[in-house]
C-alpha cells in the first residue's frame, strides 16, 4: 500500500497541469502536444447539445479555432445541432487524445461568430466544400438516393464562374466555456483531474482538484 501511495505522490508531482492557473493556456499547450502525437484529427471533438424535449444529442465535429473568447466550429444552422444550439444557447465539448491518455471536457454558452470571421473561413474552404454547403440540407430527409447529387450539380452550375458566396444559414459557433476539466490517465484508474469553473464569461476562474 505504501508503494501505491508513493507512486501517487510521484505522479502528482510530475503532472504538468496541476499548477496551471490559466485553462486557455493549458489547453493550448495540450492541443499542440496532441497535434504532434495524434493522427489524423487531433482537432476532433464531440459536440453535445439537447433538443426541445431535453433529450441529449452528440456528434463529432472539428475545432476550427480557439482563443480566450472560446472554441469555434462551423455548421449549417438549419441542421439539428444548429437548431438545438439556437434554442438553448448552450453546448458541451469533449476532446479525447488517446496517444497522450488525456481528455478535456468543456461546458458553456454559445454565440455566433461575426460575419467577417465566417466569410473568411468559408472562403478558405475548397470550392467543392463551398458548393456542398449550398447543396446539403443538413439533417433533413432526402427524397431519393440521388437528391444530393442533383443539388450539387445545380449549385455547381449556378456558381460555375466567380466566387461561391457563403449561405446565410452557414456560420461559425463559439462555445464560451464556463467549465473546463483536464483529465490525465494514471495507473490503477487513479486519474488526475483538474477543473476550472467560473460563473460568467467575464468572471475569474476558480480551480479545484477532483477525485478520479
Amino acid at each position: 500500500m505504501s508503494d501505491l501511495i508513493d507512486e501517487l505522490k510521484t505522479l502528482r508531482a510530475e503532472a504538468d497541469f496541476a499548477s496551471a492557473d490559466d485553462p486557455f493556456a493549458l489547453f493550448a499547450r495540450w492541443f499542440e502536444q496532441a497535434r504532434q502525437a495524434e493522427s489524423p484529427y487531433p482537432e476532433a471533438m464531440c459536440l453535445a447539445t439537447v433538443d426541445e424535449h431535453g433529450m441529449p444529442d452528440a456528434r463529432m465535429v472539428l475545432l476550427k479555432g480557439f482563443d480566450e473568447r472560446g472554441f469555434v466550429f462551423y455548421t449549417n444552422m438549419e441542421s439539428a445541432k444548429g437548431r438545438q444550439i439556437s434554442a438553448t444557447g448552450k453546448a458541451a465539448l469533449t476532446f479525447w487524445w488517446r496517444n497522450l491518455k488525456r481528455q478535456v471536457r468543456i461546458r458553456g454558452l454559445t454565440e455566433q461568430v461575426s460575419d467577417e470571421e465566417a466569410d473568411a473561413y468559408f472562403a478558405s474552404r475548397p470550392r467543392g466544400s463551398r458548393i456542398g454547403a449550398w447543396a446539403s440540407q443538413q439533417s433533413r430527409e432526402m427524397q431519393s438516393p440521388h437528391a444530393l447529387e442533383k443539388r450539387v450539380a445545380q449549385f455547381a452550375t449556378k456558381y460555375a464562374i466567380g466566387p461561391v458566396p457563403r449561405p446565410h444559414y452557414w456560420t461559425g459557433m463559439r462555445v464560451i466555456p464556463l467549465q473546463m476539466e483536464f483529465w490525465h490517465e494514471r495507473p490503477f484508474r487513479l486519474h488526475e483531474r483538474i477543473v476550472f469553473r467560473r460563473d460568467a464569461a467575464d468572471a475569474a476562474w476558480q480551480k479545484a482538484r477532483l477525485y478520479p
